[in-house]
């Protein structure tokens, strides 16, 4: 699948911080729920917010913390694939996820890493649809929330037949000392709107490298990111990472209304 145009041509920056809440400023939907695919979820402002997953019966609570940053509040390529894991679980089929899931371990149950977890709503979802062992991970100051999360969910992770670990993971060169992720080999690494300040590329390719390059299954390990674009400069990050590894558009929402681009989802192996 090809990204659009835009996503590589597009002259003009588009402005940050209407789109890092891509909600907010949509009038038109009823105040008290927002619809993505199936997946409900309260606006985007709300601390704490329900994330109900048709395809499982069940629903995520997510404290949001917006006055401690960015790491504590929902993006929207999250929501994204959130919502496809739900479409996995429900339609193996029609998911863009199912050769990735499949291929990437021939036992149960797999084994995730989410990068940059913020909140843990993927990670969560993973754990849940997929009935994996996820390790979500962020820097330290995040963890407390992160963990607070998880723990609120743990009832449903458990009927799920998953199980989610909390660790801290500093990426790049500081980071060699979280050996308790980096001795780890996982089937799949997730990440969802990791790609938005530009001293984080070189980091974040640094151990994302080490991490797919662990195991003997070097080829087979998958990454898959949901990115929703901000800047022009972010097209460096993916000619940095072309370098390292194959990358492949594997999903394009439709862009929300008053949005002209969508949340794209990649998929990375190792060359």
């Amino acid at each position: 699948m090809e990204p659009p145009k835009h996503l590589e041509h597009d002259e003009d920056d588009i402005h940050p911080l209407r789109i890092f809440l891509q909600d907010d400023h949509d009038h038109d939907h009823d105040p008290g729920q927002l619809q993505s695919d199936g997946v409900t979820m309260l606006p985007h402002a709300t601390p704490n917010q329900n994330h109900y997953i048709p395809s499982i019966h069940s629903t995520i609570l997510i404290r949001q913390l917006p006055s401690q940053g960015l790491s504590f509040q929902l993006w929207p390529a999250a929501i994204t694939l959130v919502t496809l894991l739900d479409r996995h679980h429900s339609n193996p089929s029609s998911s863009p996820l199912s050769p990735l899931i499949n291929a990437s371990s021939s036992t149960a149950p797999l084994n995730v890493l989410e990068l940059g977890s913020g909140t843990g709503l993927v990670g969560l979802a993973a754990a849940m649809t997929l009935g994996a062992n996820v390790t979500v991970t962020d820097l330290p100051h995040v963890i407390p929330n992160l963990q607070f999360n998880v723990d609120a969910n743990a009832e449903a992770v458990v009927v799920g037949g998953g199980n989610v670990d909390v660790a801290a993971l500093r990426w790049g060169k500081e980071g060699d000392g979280d050996v308790e992720i980096l001795g780890k080999e996982f089937d799949l690494i997730l990440a969802s709107d990791v790609v938005y300040h530009d001293h984080l590329y070189e980091p974040l390719l640094y151990t994302l490298r080490l991490v797919m390059d662990q195991g003997e299954e070097k080829k087979k390990k998958v990454f898959v990111m949901a990115h929703l674009r901000r800047w022009k400069k972010e097209s460096s990050f993916f000619k940095k990472a072309k370098k390292l590894f194959d990358v492949e558009v594997i999903h394009v929402d439709v862009p929300s209304e008053g949005s002209r681009i969508g949340v794209v989802v990649y998929r990375f192996y190792n060359k």
